[in-house]
C-alpha cells in the first residue's frame, strides 16, 4: 500500500508539472521600461513561442491587443516583438504597480493561442510637485511651541523609490519640520512652531519647503511658505472631523452636493467668522469640486470617473477673522456604477472559409474588454442566430470562433454573424457586432447530366458534321470547379470506334456525325459522355447516348436466283422458253414497311372471322325461330298406336297422352312435357322431378 500511495503521488505529480509547463509555455512575459522609442525591442516572440523561422510563413503568427492603442507590432518577418507607440506608464496605469499590457499571439496550422504579458518599469521621469507654489500661513504670536501646521503634500506620478521620499525644510531656529507618513504610504509635511513668536520684532517669515525623490538622478520641487504673525486670537477654528471620508457614486450629475465640512470658533465677533478653502489639492481635483467659503459645501463640477481616477485626496482650511486656521483631510472614493459599455475586437483568421474545413477549426478571435470592476466588467460574450459556428472561451477576455457543423458552399455562401457581450451589471449593458464570413468552394460535387441516357434520331446518308444531339450536365460547384468539359469515354465499337462515328464540342455538349451513316450498315450504336470539371482533383460523370439511325428508300430491287452468270445462251431467234426463276422484289430496306402489311393482313383476317363467326350464330338463331313458329298453332300428339297380336288377335288399345306447357311471359320459349301415361293404367315408378325437355331451350 505504500508503494502504491507513492506511485499515486508521483503520477499526480507528474500531471501537475505537465501542466503547469503547458501554462508557462502558453503565457510569454517581457518587462520593458516605460518611455522606450518606437521601434525599441521588446523580445523575440516567434522564438519564445518555439516557432522555427522555417515554419513563420506556414504557421502566421499575429498578435492581438485587447487595448484601443496598439502599443506593440510584429516585425515584417513575425520573428519580434517591438514596440509601436509611446508608453507612459503613469498615463496608462497611474498609482498601480506592477503595470501589466497584456495581448494575445495567435498562430495558425495548427491553431493555437499564446498569451503575452509586458511589465512595464518606471522610470523617473516626473519631479515632485507641490500643488500651492506660495502657502501662507497665519500664526498667532501666543502660539504655544509645538504647535503643528500642515504643509500639505507634495506629489510624484512615478511609483517605488522614484516617488517622493522626503520633505526638506530651510534652516530656522524658530520652526522646524515633521514629516508623516498616511496608512496609504502618502507623506505629509508639518510645519513645528519651536519658538514662541515675537511680533514686534519679525511680522513675517520665510521658510522654503523642498520634495525631493528616490530617483537617479534625484529630481525635487519647492513651495514657499510666507508666515505672517498676528495679535492674539484666543480659539482658532476647530473641524468637527479630522479626516472626512466620502463615498460618491460615479453617476452624479454635475452642480450635486458631494458632502459638507464643518469648523467651530469660541470667540466671537469676526475672530469667530470662519472661512473655507482648499488647502492641498491637486490641480485635477481642483477642477471636479468646489467649496463653498461661507457654508463649507463641496459641490461636483466635473463629471466623475471610476475607470479615470477610483479615489480623490484633499485638505480643507478654516480660517476665522483673526487669522487662526484649522486643517482635516479629505478623502474621496469613487464607487463604480454600470457605465462602460463592453467593447469587442475581432481578429479573423480564415475569411472566406474553404467549405471542407473540418468542425473546430478556430476562424476568429474575439477580445473583449469593459472598463468596469466587479460584475459590471464580467463580459460575457453569444452569438445570436442558429449557425454551424459556436463561441469557446479561451482565456477570461478572449473567446474563440470554431466551426461546429460541416459547411456546404451550395446551401450558404455566405454567414453574417452577429456577437453580442454583456456585462453583468445591473442593468447590463451590451454591445454587438457584425462579421461577415464568406465560404469559399471547394471542388466537392461532380457534374450531373440532365439525363442518365440520350436517345437521338438522325437519317442515313446524313452529311458529316451534322447535329445528332446536344448533351447538358451541371455541376453546383462555383468558378473553374463548376466549369463544365465533355469528352468522348468510349462506347459499343470502343473509344476509338466512337470517335470514328461521333465527336464532341467540349464546352457545348454538342455531339457531331463523323461521318455519312448507312442504315444498311449500321442501324444503332451507343457512345458513353464524360462530363468533366475544372477541379482538383477533378471530378467527373458520365451517360450514355444512344444513336438510331432511320432508313430511306435508297436501294433498288435486285434478283436473287438464277445469278445472271448461270443463265445459259439463248439460240438466236429461238423463241423464250419459259424460264423456271422468279424476280423477287428484294430490297435490302427490310423494315417499316413490311411489318405494317403483315400487321394489316393479321388484323384483317381476325376482322373477317369474327364476321363469319357473327354470321353462323345469327343464321342458328332464325332456324330456331321458324321451327317454333310453324308449330305453335296446332301441336300434334303422339298417334294412337295400334298392335296386333300375332295370333290375329287384336291387342288392347292403349292411348298415351302428353302434357304440353309454352310459358308466355318467359324470356326464353320452353316447351315441357311430363312423363307418358296410359289409361286405366297405375304408373309403375314415380314421375321424375323435372320434366324433360321436348325441344330443347333458348
Amino acid at each position: 500500500q505504500g508503494w502504491a500511495g507513492s506511485g499515486r503521488v508521483a503520477l499526480l505529480a507528474a500531471v501537475l508539472l505537465c501542466v503547469w509547463c503547458r501554462a508557462a509555455a502558453e503565457r510569454v512575459r517581457y518587462s520593458i521600461p516605460e518611455e522606450l522609442g518606437r521601434g525599441s525591442l521588446v523580445g523575440p516572440l516567434a522564438r519564445d513561442l518555439g516557432l522555427s523561422p522555417g515554419e513563420l510563413p506556414l504557421r502566421k503568427l499575429r498578435i492581438v491587443a485587447g487595448d484601443e492603442k496598439q502599443y506593440f507590432s510584429l516585425e515584417e518577418d513575425n520573428t519580434n516583438l517591438r514596440v509601436n507607440d509611446r508608453i507612459d506608464r503613469e498615463s496608462i496605469c497611474g498609482a498601480v504597480s506592477p503595470c501589466v499590457l497584456s495581448l494575445e499571439a495567435v498562430v495558425e496550422n495548427p491553431f493555437d493561442i499564446f498569451h503575452v504579458s509586458v511589465t512595464i518599469q518606471d522610470i523617473n521621469d516626473n519631479a515632485p510637485q507641490f500643488n500651492r507654489e506660495f502657502v501662507t500661513i497665519e500664526m498667532i504670536e501666543s502660539t504655544p511651541p509645538g504647535t503643528r501646521f500642515p504643509l500639505g503634500s507634495g506629489r510624484d506620478p512615478d511609483i517605488g523609490v522614484n516617488s517622493l521620499q522626503n520633505y526638506e525644510l530651510t534652516p530656522n531656529p524658530l520652526f522646524s519640520l515633521l514629516v508623516r507618513e498616511s496608512p496609504d504610504g502618502t507623506k505629509h509635511a508639518e510645519l513645528v512652531l519651536e519658538k514662541i513668536l515675537d511680533r514686534e520684532k519679525q511680522r513675517n517669515h520665510h521658510l522654503i519647503l523642498t520634495a525631493v525623490d528616490g530617483g537617479d538622478p534625484v529630481r525635487s520641487g519647492t513651495a514657499q511658505i510666507k508666515i505672517n504673525v498676528t495679535d492674539a486670537n484666543d480659539n482658532p477654528p476647530v473641524f468637527t472631523k479630522e479626516i472626512y471620508k466620502v463615498r460618491l457614486m460615479e453617476n452624479l450629475p454635475e452642480g450635486s452636493l458631494a458632502f459638507q465640512v464643518k469648523a467651530t470658533d469660541n470667540d466671537e465677533g469676526t475672530n469667530a467668522e470662519i472661512t473655507y478653502s482648499f488647502g492641498d489639492i491637486a490641480s485635477s481635483t481642483r477642477q471636479l469640486f468646489t467649496l463653498d467659503p461661507r457654508t463649507g459645501d463641496v459641490k461636483i463640477t466635473g463629471p466623475l470617473d471610476y475607470e479615470e481616477m477610483k479615489y480623490y485626496e484633499a485638505s480643507v482650511e478654516g480660517k476665522d477673522g483673526g487669522g487662526l486656521t484649522a486643517h482635516a483631510k479629505v478623502h474621496i472614493d469613487i464607487i463604480d456604477v454600470n457605465d462602460n459599455v463592453p467593447t469587442l475586437s475581432l481578429l479573423p483568421i480564415l475569411n472566406p472559409i474553404p467549405e471542407d474545413s473540418v468542425p473546430s477549426t478556430v476562424i476568429a478571435v474575439i477580445n473583449v474588454r469593459d472598463r468596469d470592476s466587479g460584475e459590471n466588467g464580467e463580459v460575457s460574450c453569444k452569438m445570436d442566430g442558429n449557425m454551424p459556428f459556436r463561441l469557446e472561451t479561451s482565456s477570461e477576455n478572449t473567446y474563440k470562433l470554431i466551426i461546429a457543423s460541416p459547411l456546404d458552399r451550395e446551401n450558404v455562401s455566405a454567414y453574417n454573424i452577429t456577437i453580442t457581450a454583456t456585462d453583468r451589471g445591473s442593468p447590463a449593458l451590451s454591445t454587438s457586432t457584425e462579421l461577415v464570413l464568406e465560404v469559399s468552394d471547394v471542388n466537392d460535387n461532380a457534374p450531373v447530366f440532365e439525363e442518365a441516357a440520350y436517345s437521338a434520331y438522325v437519317w442515313e446518308n446524313n452529311a458529316a458534321g451534322a447535329l445528332v444531339v446536344r448533351v447538358q450536365a451541371r455541376d453546383a460547384d462555383a468558378g473553374s470547379n463548376g466549369r463544365v468539359s465533355y469528352w468522348l469515354a468510349g462506347g459499343s465499337a470502343g473509344a476509338a470506334g466512337a470517335a470514328a462515328l461521333v465527336s464532341v464540342e467540349a464546352r457545348s455538349g454538342a455531339l457531331y456525325a463523323q461521318r455519312s451513316f448507312d442504315y444498311e450498315q449500321c442501324r444503332e450504336f451507343a457512345v458513353a459522355v464524360r462530363a468533366q470539371d475544372g477541379g482538383t482533383p477533378a471530378r467527373s460523370s458520365t451517360a450514355t447516348v444512344r444513336v438510331f439511325v432511320l432508313d430511306r428508300n435508297d436501294n433498288a430491287p435486285r434478283v436473287l436466283w438464277p445469278a445472271a452468270a448461270g443463265a445459259g445462251a439463248a439460240a438466236p431467234g429461238a423463241p423464250p422458253a419459259p424460264a423456271p426463276f422468279e424476280v423477287v422484289p428484294r430490297s435490302a430496306e427490310a423494315g417499316l414497311t413490311r411489318w405494317l402489311v403483315l400487321a394489316v393482313a393479321a388484323v384483317s383476317c381476325l376482322f373477317v372471322g369474327f364476321l363469319l363467326l357473327l354470321l353462323a350464330l345469327r343464321l342458328r338463331r332464325w332456324r330456331r325461330q321458324q321451327l317454333l313458329a310453324a308449330e305453335s298453332g296446332a301441336l300434334r300428339g303422339v298417334p294412337v298406336s295400334h298392335f296386333v297380336g300375332i295370333d290375329g288377335v287384336r291387342a288392347f288399345l292403349q292411348s298415351y297422352s302428353h302434357e304440353v306447357s309454352l310459358t308466355a311471359d318467359s324470356r326464353k320459349s320452353q316447351l315441357r312435357f311430363s312423363g307418358a301415361s296410359c289409361c286405366d293404367t297405375l304408373p309403375a315408378r314415380p314421375l321424375p322431378d323435372e320434366p324433360a325437355a321436348l325441344l330443347g331451350e333458348e
